[in-house]
């Protein structure tokens, strides 16, 4: 009977019966539950956030004008003002890009009722962002504290993490809590006071604790607080930890973290917009994704390697066994679709409806993943448009998400190859340095000024201060687009 099928039909047929066998079959159904896993846990994290945007509305149905700030106004009065504790930001920065000036505008006009300083660190005065800020500072000079700090160039660990250690280094003595922040991050009105709040529940001085954006349980080196004493005194060896070859600020903070059980939190209120650079190019999607995998390469102890080497493994599993999947619905639905057209008969093909029934299945697991996403994503830009009342809405009219749902495929299937890629280099170009990994420790830096990438990955920053001509846009740069933003579900772009 075969030899009467067309060679392709047959492959296709054979590929529908060997992905009907018990192992196949079983893949099939894991992505199904991979799915609704990634929707259960969207779901929660909504229903998290959407609680928050009901307490806000409550509290304004209450006379409340300022819930964005804080849920009891009593809160705002100056007996209450005058008491809480001084925060230091410290900002590391690199590069000028098309979004950055709107960032640090969001930064430094915190409507904190503390004492508050801000420090914004570069590697040198050539530095792009150095005149920028410089500007920044004079305009808002008699309404905030704020510093331009040159680092010098790293030498024992990354360029971000030395410009943090120099930035603590210069930070008030009164300072109770330092706030680390990325210059792509923009904030709303009340994020610092809701950070400190929450870091405030767990006075204890000498008890490293931890206040995070994003992703609850783990730290995001985008957003974190923590104590300064713990800088002061290296408690814990926070400081030698990051300056002794530490790569990734906050993998490095999280594994300390984990071993001496100090607590990891984040408020709901931790939720901030995350402008992406409008010529995106599938290439520096790439080297940011390199630059995510990269991380687990790093390491400060036995434990921790033997933990980066489990999350290494289980997600290259996951990614792939998320992908596998949706390639044997397609081949399934491929094979249904020949045999309607040219007429074969299931007895002829030897194939079932059972590979039918996987598709179908596995397709109504995909549209209720996407659904979750698509609310989670829906009430996450609300609540950052409840957040900040002041600034240009938000919006999910230019979201794609077909095309998301294609870069969940492609990002997937790329991230075990960028994490092998990884492995096997030990090493990564970031923002213009190249840094070599040895024993999970930074061992060489080079620096090639003008050689490397003249953009960072995602913001689109200029490395060089000398602006090139921006690439043309393309379905590869609307795909990068879409990788980032479902990449970084906490992030929006504007």
């Amino acid at each position: 009977m075969s030899a009467a099928l067309d060679p392709v039909d047959w492959l296709l047929f054979s590929l529908s019966r060997a992905f009907r066998s018990p192992l196949a079959v079983f893949v099939q159904i894991q992505g199904c539950v991979i799915c609704l896993t990634l929707a259960i846990g969207w779901a929660f994290a909504a229903y998290v956030r959407n609680r928050e945007i009901n307490r806000m509305k409550d509290a304004m149905k209450c006379g409340n004008s300022f819930a964005f700030l804080c849920h009891d106004i009593n809160e705002l009065e100056h007996t209450n003002q005058v008491n809480l504790p001084r925060v230091t930001v410290v900002m590391p920065l690199k590069g000028f890009g098309e979004h950055n000036l709107h960032n640090w505008k969001s930064q430094i006009t915190s409507l904190y009722g503390g004492p508050l300083e801000f420090l914004f660190v570069v590697e040198s005065t050539e530095d792009p962002a150095y005149h920028a800020v410089s500007r920044l500072i004079r305009d808002f000079k008699d309404d905030v504290d704020a510093k331009i700090i040159v680092a010098g160039l790293s030498t024992t660990c990354s360029q971000k993490i030395h410009n943090q250690l120099i930035g603590v280094e210069r930070m008030h003595k009164d300072t109770k809590y330092v706030l680390f922040l990325d210059d792509d991050v923009r904030l709303h009105p009340g994020s610092i006071g809701a950070l400190t709040a929450e870091m405030e529940k767990n006075p204890e001085p000498c008890s490293m604790g931890f206040a995070t954006g994003g992703k609850t349980f783990f730290l995001w080196g985008g957003c974190m607080m923590m104590q300064a004493d713990d800088f002061r005194r290296d408690n814990y060896g926070v400081v030698s930890g990051l300056r002794d070859g530490g790569y990734s600020d906050d993998m490095t903070l999280a594994a300390i973290a984990g071993a001496h059980k100090r607590l990891i939190t984040s408020p709901p209120v931790a939720v901030f917009p995350h402008p992406l650079a409008s010529d995106l190019s599938f290439s520096r999607y790439w080297n940011y994704l390199r630059k995510q995998t990269f991380v687990l390469e790093s390491y400060i102890s036995r434990v921790n390697w033997l933990m980066n080497r489990g999350l290494f493994s289980f997600h290259c599993y996951l990614s792939w066994g998320f992908v596998a999947p949706y390639f044997m619905a397609a081949v399934h639905i491929a094979a249904a679709l020949q045999i309607y057209i040219k007429g074969y008969s299931y007895e002829e093909t030897t194939c079932t409806t059972s590979g039918l029934l996987l598709a179908s299945c596995l397709a109504i697991c995909t549209l209720t993943e996407l659904l979750s996403m698509w609310n989670l994503t829906r009430i996450e830009v609300q609540l950052c448009n409840m957040l900040s009342p002041e600034a240009p809405k938000l919006s999910l009219d230019y979201y794609n998400w077909s095309l998301i749902f294609v870069a969940l495929l492609v990002d997937n299937f790329l991230y075990p190859i960028s994490a092998f890629r990884s492995h096997f280099s030990q090493s990564i170009n970031w923002s213009g340095i190249r840094y070599h990994l040895k024993n999970g420790k930074i061992n060489k830096i080079e620096r090639n000024k003008g050689r490397g990438p003249k953009f960072t990955d995602l913001g689109g920053k200029h490395l060089y201060g000398k602006k090139g001509a921006p690439p043309k846009a393309s379905f590869l740069s609307s795909l990068a687009r879409s990788l980032c933003q479902w990449h970084q579900p906490k992030k929006y772009e504007v």
